[in-house]
């Protein structure tokens, strides 16, 4: 939905909360959901909604017939899309993903031609004279590499600068701006914000010289259209589990020269250990689940930081008398502060929502909570009301 502000702000959720494998699921899912989120929130307005698709998905939807129908459908229900989410490629619910969501991860060509789908549909479905964006996985998993120095950062940004040719392109021949947005995660490739800048200034400076041949450009040209087509996606979940203040990073990316294309609404889990610890290993258990990777960073007494794959990992070692703090990546739903003896990161989310107050940093904000279906019990909700919920709590402190 859009939102009356000077920059236009564009809330929508993501769409990978609905379970689905396939176009038609997918569908189903939206019909099933935000046609009643619309009449609830925004019945007289355009409603924007944040699309997942997996490769397969993006496939079967840019089949002619298939996406003109879907065109058809928005403008029935007077629906846009302006932002997609690119970083899980495979199915997203009700099967193991664990590391696999970085699967494939920008080393395989695949991640590059599935973004390069993904493209394809965005441009054919955003508004007129609207920016759209892409949030993309953080390059890979980095526990997949036995050596961080082996990383092939040559190929990275070679398949990267691929889809930075198409995005310019498409700006050039049919006037349509799309943003990459590279989404850190913790154990990511490029798991905290200084990271992704450190990312950024590398395609600048190696890059670059590859994109001014690629596009017969100068060097200077090349550098500006990285910088226009390339951003960040700031997930606030992320940025609490990495202990990074949410006003810090948007100044870091800011004095970097990098958009922040979209911010995930999120908020993680935390708990603040001491003499408590069987008694919140008790309360954590049953968010010890196969599906997602619940990675766990540890502050201890002296500050500093120290690394859990997964819960699991990290329960194992809650005696551990050096820790004195845990944020745990779980997308807990964002209306609600704690949960007994565990908290939620809402006070990042908070900041994060009064800096945008004080100053619009993006203008694509997406609620992102997709684990409904992997709560504990006395979590679960009717689908539709407690995406709702979240709706209103942003809304109530975005003062609209």
């Amino acid at each position: 939905m859009q939102l009356n502000q000077a920059p236009q702000l564009d809330l929508t959720y993501c769409t990978n909360i609905h379970p689905a494998n396939g176009w038609p699921a997918v569908l189903t899912g939206l019909q099933q959901h935000v046609l009643d989120l619309k009449q609830r929130l925004a019945p007289d307005q355009a409603f924007g909604i944040g699309l997942r698709l997996s490769g397969q998905e993006s496939h079967e939807l840019l089949e002619p017939i298939t996406l003109a129908d879907f065109q058809a459908w928005l403008t029935q229900h007077n629906l846009y899309v302006f932002t997609l989410n690119g970083f899980p490629y495979h199915p997203f619910h009700q099967q193991p993903v664990k590391d696999q969501v970085h699967a494939p991860d920008w080393r395989e060509p695949e991640r590059v031609a599935y973004t390069l789908r993904l493209i394809e549909i965005l441009a054919a479905l955003l508004p007129n004279g609207m920016v759209g964006s892409i949030s993309t996985s953080p390059l890979s998993y980095k526990p997949w590499f036995a050596d961080l120095a082996a990383v092939p950062w040559e190929l990275l940004n070679r398949h990267v600068l691929q889809v930075v040719a198409a995005l310019v392109q498409l700006e050039r021949q049919r006037g349509i701006v799309i943003q990459l947005a590279f989404e850190p995660e913790p154990d990511g490739l490029l798991e905290t914000s200084s990271e992704l800048i450190r990312y950024v200034g590398q395609l600048l400076d190696v890059g670059a010289v590859e994109l001014a041949a690629r596009l017969d450009c100068s060097l200077l040209e090349a550098q500006n259209v990285i910088r226009r087509h390339v951003g960040a996606c700031l997930d606030i979940c992320h940025c609490a589990v990495a202990y990074e203040a949410p006003r810090q990073v948007i100044a870091a990316y800011q004095a970097a020269g990098i958009s922040i294309a979209k911010v995930q609404l999120s908020s993680a889990l935390q708990v603040t250990l001491n003499d408590n610890r069987q008694a919140v290993a008790a309360a954590l258990a049953p968010f010890s689940e196969a599906i997602y990777l619940h990675q766990v960073i540890q502050r201890n007494h002296d500050g500093s930081l120290q690394q859990y794959r997964d819960l699991p990992q990290a329960l194992a070692a809650i005696d551990d008398p050096a820790a004195c703090e845990w944020r745990i990546h779980f997308h807990v739903p964002i209306f609600t502060a704690s949960f007994g003896l565990l908290n939620a990161t809402q006070p990042a989310l908070l900041e994060s929502l009064q800096a945008l107050n004080e100053q619009p940093y993006s203008q694509h904000l997406e609620i992102e909570t997709y684990t409904w279906d992997v709560l504990p019990s006395q979590l679960k909700l009717d689908l539709t009301e407690s995406i709702a919920r979240e709706y209103a709590w942003v809304l109530h402190e975005l003062k609209r």
